[in-house]
């Protein structure tokens, strides 16, 4: 987690927004290193307590949510190597429970949004949670023609060439739907990873941690001869786009992939009520050492695919289906040296220098400690044995000490006051959690990750240019800001160690294609606190170019002003966000960054997806007042699928008032200013009738 353990309800607006800011950057940073380089650097467990303080923080402060927050978004951004398939349908990933209790509220949140009785009885479909890879396979007429990953949910990487050798998954499907897209999951078993990891030690190569890495490593084979010599397996569970067919439940669609030849999980079942649901997540927990598949908990699913669609979904996850997980494993270690590690931004991460230990079967020795914070209330020292957790990753939690093995000459821990990089003053600012290095681009460290993060996949994304070549490239004064990166030319590489004629001209030719990129991309590239994709593109779609987000930017900058009420009326951005963006804009040096870099690029304006015939699409929406036919959450999530923006009350820039029975000031408002268009709920089902 954060460091941060008192209470929610105990912490002042500032304090939250903080540490939501740290949460959203900490869990995008794990994300991309779990689902874009399969080299998690945190447990399960840590990662999973992240999100849960995360929630908690954004149920108790909703007007912090963020646009990057993570309950917005899954995964990490498709690696660089393969082509990129766009999900006709979002991969999206599932939110978590950890006890009885959060099952219970899971279930009870169904029978709310759909305004169930307590005695209308709910069909749960139950099935172990595969810890693999996610694929999307594509059938069109009964022929497999595409296979990807999950990527971020929205774009995957195309391995179809990969997934086409194995054999469990069939090349036509009779009687298939017109499309059918088949999603599930791509494994090692344990005794195939063991034979795996003998022949890798036999012939010196490398072997890997757990069965995940295996799996996610071959599957990323660019030659997919290699993949073919490694045995992965697969559970089918789930669909994406299909044309020409539907299936009434869950257990239904089960039988359909059973029939066409796809491996289903023998061990799901459909359970009637929380009672069996937990009997059967215990027993399953009781045999998982026993299975030759590693499994991280059990997937709940609604069974009825009608109830399914009208529950819908939230930004990264559907409300009809959530993860009950396993609890983590833990062993006890050395702390040998608490180092600290300086990031873009100037905050310094202190990092735990572990013992090597082994824990699940996978040698652990580093761990993140988050904050000053996190030390203090643990009163984690050098020396200490820690108790430590991890539940199928690489770097684990530091869960607490072990004070009866506490040295004798032990001392508290003194968080640095000076920045290991560059000796400037560290300074932790009132209410955040975080100490920053005040060095700002004088820092090496600082300016060599914002560089990093400025050709990142989910930026820039310039082929060939990853971080050991930034760091070269600084430290050889031939790249100091990124627009130094537009007038490198081959012949300044070609006398460098490891650089040839034909990479250099490679190079440039990446960087020359990158010339031209998208606004959203552009904004997200430039590295401003805060703002991370999910803002870019709020911004981007706000202010539609480049040029008249720069001008909104410096209308706000006065205090009082039209302008900067109008950005703090755009839905997601926070007081604490537009503070990050003026002083990132009052900065000359970053004003000259932006300069430089319009004159050398094409930064294209927004554009804005299709939506089809939506006749909301685009449109402000406000609800008021009791809805009759369906919860709020229903209301809004359907708007928002329609391609409309729900705001929570009424402006101006409001379109539609759909207002119930017991609409008060906002009617009232909205009548004042003329031009809102009110409709009861009544209407405004036949606005949306049909789309």
């Amino acid at each position: 987690m954060s460091g941060n353990h008192r209470p929610v309800e105990d912490l002042l607006p500032m304090e939250a927004a903080a540490e939501l800011e740290e949460l959203a950057q900490a869990i995008a940073a794990h994300d991309k290193a779990y689902y874009q380089d399969d080299a998690p650097t945190i447990s399960d467990a840590d990662y999973d307590a992240r999100r849960q303080r995360n929630d908690a923080l954004e149920a108790a402060f909703p007007d912090l949510v963020r646009p990057d927050s993570p309950s917005k978004r899954v995964g990490a951004a498709p690696a660089s190597g393969f082509g990129k398939v766009a999900h006709a349908v979002p991969m999206l990933s599932l939110g978590n429970a950890f006890d009885e209790a959060d099952v219970a509220d899971f279930l009870d949140r169904i029978r709310r949004f759909l305004k169930l009785t307590q005695d209308e009885p709910v069909e749960i479909l139950a099935e172990p949670k595969i810890d693999g890879l996610s694929v999307s396979l594509r059938y069109e007429q009964g022929h497999f023609v595409r296979g990807a990953t999950r990527g971020d949910g929205a774009t995957g990487e195309d391995i179809t060439a990969n997934l086409r050798t194995l054999s469990e998954i069939p090349e036509t499907i009779a009687g298939a739907p017109e499309v059918l897209e088949v999603r599930g999951e791509v494994y090692m078993a344990k005794t195939d990873f063991q034979a795996l990891n003998a022949r890798q030690a036999d012939n010196g190569d490398k072997v890997f941690a757990n069965p995940r890495n295996a799996a996610a490593g071959s599957l990323r084979q660019l030659d997919s001869r290699i993949t073919a010599e490694r045995k992965l397996s697969l559970f089918a569970y789930a669909w994406g786009e299909v044309v020409g067919r539907g299936w009434v439940t869950q257990q239904a669609y089960l039988d359909a992939l059973k029939a066409w030849g796809f491996p289903t999980n023998p061990l799901a079942r459909v359970c009637g009520s929380l009672d069996k649901i937990i009997a059967l997540y215990r027993d399953i927990e009781a045999a998982r050492a026993s299975l030759d598949y590693d499994i991280d908990g059990i997937v709940y699913k609604v069974n009825r695919t009608d109830w399914q669609k009208r529950l819908g979904f939230v930004a990264r996850s559907p409300r009809w289906a959530i993860a009950h997980k396993f609890p983590a494993e833990k062993a006890v270690t050395r702390l040998n040296k608490i180092s600290i590690q300086v990031g873009r931004t100037g905050s310094l991460t202190p990092v735990a220098e572990l013992e090597p230990v082994t824990v699940g079967g996978v040698v652990v020795s580093r761990a993140t400690l988050h904050n000053e914070d996190y030390i203090k209330d643990k009163d984690i020292r050098e020396g200490d044995a820690v108790v430590i957790q991890r539940a199928g990753d690489v770097i684990p939690q530091v869960v607490e000490i072990v004070p009866e093995q506490r040295p004798a000459d032990s001392a508290p821990y003194a968080f640095p006051t000076q920045c290991p990089e560059c000796g400037s003053h560290a300074e932790r600012m009132e209410g955040e959690a975080r100490t920053r290095c005040t060095g700002g681009l004088i820092c090496p460290a600082q300016a060599v990750e914002r560089l990093k993060h400025f050709v990142s996949r989910d930026a820039f994304d310039i082929e060939g240019l990853g971080k050991k070549q930034v760091e070269a490239f600084w430290e050889d004064g031939l790249v100091k800001q990124p627009q130094d990166i537009f007038s490198l030319r081959a012949e300044q590489l070609t006398d460098r160690e490891g650089w040839g004629e034909k990479s250099a001209e490679n190079l440039i030719a990446a960087i020359a294609a990158r010339r031209t990129i998208a606004l959203d991309r552009f904004i997200y590239a430039l590295g401003i606190p805060q703002i991370g994709q999910a803002t870019g593109k709020t911004l981007a779609k706000n202010f539609g170019t480049l040029d008249a987000w720069r001008e909104a930017m410096d209308a706000a900058s006065l205090v009082g002003s039209e302008a900067r009420q109008q950005l703090s009326e755009i839905d997601g951005i926070g007081p604490s966000m537009i503070d990050d963006l003026l002083a990132f804009f009052s900065e000359p040096h970053n004003r000259a960054v932006v300069d430089a870099l319009q004159d050398l690029l094409n930064v294209q304006a927004f554009e804005a997806p299709t939506v089809g015939d939506s006749p909301v699409a685009d449109k402000t929406v406000v609800f008021t007042g009791s809805l009759e036919t369906m919860t709020r959450a229903e209301a809004k999530a359907r708007a928002e699928s329609l391609g409309a923006k729900v705001a929570g009350s009424v402006s101006k820039k409001t379109d539609i008032l759909v207002a119930g029975p017991g609409a008060g000031s906002k009617r009232k408002k909205a009548e004042e200013i003329g031009t809102i268009n009110i409709l009861d709920e009544a209407e405004w089902l036949t606005l949306v009738e049909g789309t």
